[in-house]
């Protein structure tokens, strides 16, 4: 049984993943499988399973530049902003950031801040 302020964490930053509009459709499905699952004999399952996805989801910074920089971002982003992204991403990693900041990856983050306590 997870401890209830964990639980309070993470169950909201689901909720912002899920909601924010970066998320992918395999990170909002095994945000709704996870939050399904809380509380039930499924929980400890989906947990790994969420965390997993969460862990093969978020955006290292330095993948943000990559792409951002290549001519994948430009037909994603356009290519002035893909260049605003690009140089944010710069910034943002001189500042000390490991991961993208976008709503998606930044409620991942703080749910994987919680990873060892999830999974125990």
């Amino acid at each position: 049984m997870l401890d209830r302020k964990v639980l309070d964490i993470v169950v909201a930053k689901t909720h912002e993943l899920i909601n924010a509009p970066t998320c992918s459709g395999e990170a909002r499905a095994a945000a709704q499988a996870w939050l399904d699952a809380v509380g039930t004999e499924a929980e400890a399952a989906e947990t790994k399973k969420y965390v997993a996805e969460l862990e093969g989801d978020i955006m290292p910074i330095d993948m943000l530049i990559a792409f951002a920089e290549s001519g994948g971002g430009a037909q994603v982003f356009g290519a002035d902003k893909a260049r605003e992204v690009a140089a944010h991403a710069r910034e943002i990693k001189a500042a000390g950031a490991k991961y993208c900041d976008c709503p998606a990856c930044a409620a991942v983050e703080a749910i994987l801040e919680q990873k060892d306590a999830l999974l125990k």
